[in-house]
Formats: structure tokens, C-alpha cells, sequence
């Protein structure tokens, strides 16, 4: 059983960077940047020879750059890599030994350490549903290549796009729509090192009404009730930025203008 990270970044200098993120498996980096170019290498890391595939695209946007790299990953298993994740020595093994011991899984989510969430989602492995996927980020997502076939990131979400979050939460639900196995494994993979986010600039208007399109991409039915939770559970965090009203508001915004994007592509 292979695997390959998929790291998404920008405006790298080059393929060396993963040297940085103790990545020690087959890799695709897709580097967001002002160049067009691709190349295949061999690169020896830690001892061991791995297969990078190196992609520069003028292309912009987070989930764009995640459907071109699991385009081009050559191995059975999967990983998502942001480029301020730093992988533990022995991430392949934990990684292989979780889908060999649940061969029915299609994804498996994993532990990663960032400074908001220092311990496990879960603290035992658990099948997740769509309430549970809602806390999981991308880098956490680990799946069988041959089971997301079929499956991509919508490109109007991600960082870099229209609205700026939620593209895990939507892969993940659309895997719960085709059916597909979700296990969650409470084991440490890798920890996020505390830099600036590229995307997060505060709780404004932006961030909410990218918020209300995530709820209604995920489901027209239960978004306005998804807004309300979100509203009232995380008004602690927000609640020094502005009302809880105008976070409704700009979260109903935005579910009105995605349903509206989404009608007008149904039309044409």
C-alpha cells in the first residue's frame, strides 16, 4: 500500500520546500504561483527516495488546486497537506496501518495539532456523520483514491475563491451523499505551526456570508437551522467583532446569494 501527500501552497521557489514539512512518501505539490510549468522528480529525504510531482499554475483557488493534485497522486491512499502542517517521523506508518485495519473506510480523518484544538475530535475511532464532519479541516482528510473518483472540491470555496471556507466540509458531506465510509482515528499525524492565516481575517462580512454558503451548499433544507446553531453556539468567539444579528443577517446573505448562483448554473 503507497501513499501520496497532497500539498497545496503558493508562490514557492520550488519543490525543496517539502523538506521543511518532514514529508517522506510519494508527494504532488501544486504551487500557486505566476509561472506555468511541470516536472516529475526522484528526491531523496530522510534516507529514503520519494516521487515528487512539482505543478506551477497560474491557477487561484484552494479547491482548484486540490482537484488538480489528486489528479495527478499515483498512489492507492491519499493525504491533504497544507503548507504549515509539519508531519510526525512516522506519519506513513500510522496513516497505512488505520486504512489496512478498517478496509471498508474509504476516508479516514486523523489528529492534527493546531493552536484552537489540542487534543482529538474523538477520543476513540468513530464513524462520522454530517454533524461530525463539520468539525474536521482539510489537512486532517486522508481517503482511497479510487473511492473519490467521482469526487471533487467545489471551486467557489476555499481560500482563494468566492467564499473563503468550508471546501473539507462539503468534500466530506458529498462523500456521506454517495455513501461512502467515514472512520475517525483519534492519532496524531502532524501539528500546524502557528503562522498568520492566508484566509482568516476576523469575524466580518465576508466570513459570515462565506459561512451561510457553506450551510446552504451543504444542504438547502437545514441551512437556515445551521446558521442559527452556528449563531448562538459560537457567539463567544465573535461576539467583540459584532452582533449576533448582523451574523445572521450576512449568513442568510449568503445562503440567498449562493442558492441564486447555484439556480442560475442549474438553468444553464
Amino acid at each position: 500500500m503507497g501513499m501520496t501527500v497532497l500539498l497545496s501552497a503558493m508562490h514557492l521557489d520550488d519543490e525543496s520546500y517539502i523538506d521543511t514539512l518532514n514529508i517522506h512518501t510519494d508527494c504532488v505539490v501544486i504551487n500557486q504561483c505566476d509561472r506555468e510549468c511541470e516536472r516529475r522528480s526522484c528526491r531523496s529525504t530522510g534516507g529514503t527516495d520519494i516521487n515528487v510531482t512539482y505543478v506551477e499554475t497560474k491557477e487561484r483557488g484552494l479547491s482548484k488546486s486540490r482537484n488538480m493534485a489528486i489528479g495527478k497522486a499515483g498512489q492507492d491512499i491519499c493525504i491533504l497537506c497544507d503548507n504549515d502542517v509539519e508531519y510526525v517521523k512516522d506519519y506513513d506508518r500510522i496513516i497505512e496501518e488505520a486504512f489496512d485495519t478498517y478496509k471498508d473506510a474509504d476516508v479516514i480523518v486523523f489528529f492534527i495539532k493546531r493552536p484552537e484544538r489540542q487534543t482529538p475530535v474523538f477520543d476513540s475511532p468513530k464513524r462520522m456523520g454530517y454533524l461530525s464532519v463539520l468539525k474536521i479541516f482539510s489537512p486532517e482528510i486522508a481517503f482511497r483514491k479510487k473511492s473519490v473518483e467521482d469526487i471533487r472540491f467545489n471551486e467557489l470555496f476555499g481560500a482563494g475563491a468566492k467564499y473563503i471556507m468550508g471546501e473539507e466540509n462539503l468534500f466530506l458531506y458529498e462523500c456521506l451523499k454517495r455513501h461512502k465510509k467515514i472512520v475517525y482515528i483519534p492519532k496524531m499525524i502532524a501539528a500546524v505551526r502557528e503562522e498568520e492565516s492566508t484566509w482568516f481575517k476576523g469575524f466580518d462580512d465576508k466570513f459570515f456570508i462565506s459561512r451561510g454558503a457553506n450551510y446552504a451548499a451543504m444542504s438547502r433544507s437545514f441551512s437556515p437551522l445551521l446558521i442559527i446553531q452556528f449563531a448562538v453556539r459560537k457567539r463567544s468567539l465573535y461576539k467583540n467583532d459584532c452582533g449576533m444579528a448582523m451574523a445572521v443577517r450576512a449568513m442568510f446573505e449568503g445562503r440567498r446569494e449562493y442558492l441564486g448562483i447555484k439556480k442560475g448554473s442549474t438553468a444553464v
